[in-house]
């Protein structure tokens, strides 16, 4: 089982495009690997033929080291290992287990990435306590598009069937397909029924019907709340929030929209990424985080602002990541947000494109029910942006007996971990948060 991001420490067998006796050459998609945020291709890098599969789809909690399969050179007998079994291979370890796995989150890089932003080699991340209970099977990854049809993999679907069937929690290799050559339809998925057995979630019966439904939990869903809750065990939030007049930003944005020919679209959340920039720079206490180098505790002050966008995806919260902020403008921010973000949802993401990052925005503005909201810091990182949606407020204006102007606002709340930014601190960055946003020209200078 190989490592395929920075946090793996286990993962779950997909579909495998590979069998037995086929010749495999550099760049080949062998098996499809869930890990702990993603659905993921697994590309062999060197010639050979596979001999043998020690891991059938659909089987989970595989731990990263372990053996999956044999390959021989060129030439090989394959008939050789026709009986060859995981324990002829050395067995197989555990997955590590929840409980002992500290510190790292989906903000974090692997140690030798190169990256400023890359955690202590001494946190380890995301291992799964491995679960004997029902869960839901490896789902088909559309990460690379549509594949030649292989022996192994009778049950297909196009990208658009796997999408549906991944947001409905249902295994398309379970499926029986109806289309050509056993292709799963968008039909197929709306009218599977799972069986009453195995995995399906388990319906609980109860005078006059069943009350509720039990439904296991994803490995990404898993990996979510365990490192949340980390986060709000270990990092002592504190919240500090502000009512922002947007009404001139509007007008900008509306101008700079208009003037564009159609060569973009900027959008409010644009230039609050562009402003988080701006107020990280002034208050460089904020763009910091907490870690553990070689046994010592530090503050590691990165010199680069980089952005984790929350985004919403049919499997769960992704946080991709615009880099460099400050030496970027409206335009090319504005192109990253909404690329990462189609791939994000497409579950089509680098690793190095969603871990990482100095700061995060959440914004819930296009819930006009929302006013305002905190979010949960995303670890190593020190603060998280929550932005509400736009309210019409009154204003007095001054020298007028009842008079009142309407003016646009947006109720922004910063969480702060309070190891690393003090509260006078974070409330000097949302101070200076707050005038580049009132007074959006800053942003063009």
């Amino acid at each position: 089982m190989p490592a395929l991001s920075p946090t793996m420490q286990a993962g779950n067998i997909g579909t495998w495009q590979k069998k037995a006796g086929d010749t495999l050459a550099p760049g080949d998609v062998l098996v499809e690997i869930e890990t702990d945020k993603a659905q993921m291709d697994f590309e062999f890098q060197e010639e050979g033929i596979l001999a043998k599969v020690l891991k059938d789809s659909g089987e989970k909690d595989i731990a990263v080291g372990n053996p999956i399969a044999v390959m021989i050179e060129e030439g090989g007998d394959v008939s050789a290992f026709e009986n060859f079994t995981l324990e002829d291979a050395g067995g197989e370890k555990s997955a590590p287990k929840s409980e002992d796995t500290k510190g790292g989150s989906e903000a974090s890089e692997a140690p030798d990435s190169g990256s400023s932003t890359a955690p202590p080699p001494s946190k380890k991340e995301g291992g799964e306590k491995k679960d004997t209970s029902p869960a839901p099977q490896a789902q088909e990854s559309d990460s690379t598009g549509d594949r030649l049809v292989s022996s192994l993999e009778r049950e297909t679907a196009a990208p658009a069937v796997k999408r549906l069937a991944k947001e409905k929690g249902i295994d398309v290799s379970k499926i029986k397909g109806t289309g050509k050559n056993g292709q799963v339809t968008k039909k197929d998925v709306e009218s599977y029924q799972a069986p009453s057995s195995g995995a399906a979630p388990a319906a609980v019966a109860a005078a006059g019907g069943a009350t509720y439904v039990d439904e296991p939990a994803s490995s990404m869903r898993k990996t979510i709340a365990t490192r949340l809750k980390q986060s709000m065990n270990e990092n002592p939030h504190y919240f500090v929030a502000s009512s922002v007049s947007v009404s001139k930003l509007l007008k900008l944005r509306a101008a700079l929209n208009a003037s564009s020919g159609g060569k973009y679209k900027l959008s409010v959340n644009d230039f609050f990424v562009k402003a988080i920039a701006v107020a990280s720079k002034k208050v460089p206490a904020v763009n910091s985080s907490w870690r553990e180098v070689d046994g010592q505790i530090v503050i590691r002050k990165h010199l680069v602002v980089d952005v984790s966008v929350a985004v919403a995806t049919p499997i769960g919260l992704m946080t991709p990541i615009v880099k460099n902020v400050g030496g970027l403008g409206l335009e090319s921010i504005s192109a990253q947000i909404k690329e990462l973000g189609g791939r994000a949802r497409e579950g089509k993401l680098k690793p190095e494109e969603y871990q990482g990052g100095t700061v995060t925005i959440s914004n819930m503005g296009m819930n006009p029910a929302v006013e305002r909201f905190t979010a949960v810091i995303n670890p190593p990182q020190a603060m998280i942006l929550a932005v509400g949606t736009v309210k019409k407020v009154a204003i007095p204006v001054e020298g007028e007996e009842n008079g009142v102007e309407w003016d646009d606002q947006i109720v922004v709340t910063g969480s702060f971990d309070h190891k690393v930014v003090d509260g006078a601190v974070g409330g000097d960055w949302i101070r200076e948060f707050k005038k580049v946003i009132e007074n959006p020209l800053e942003l063009l200078l």
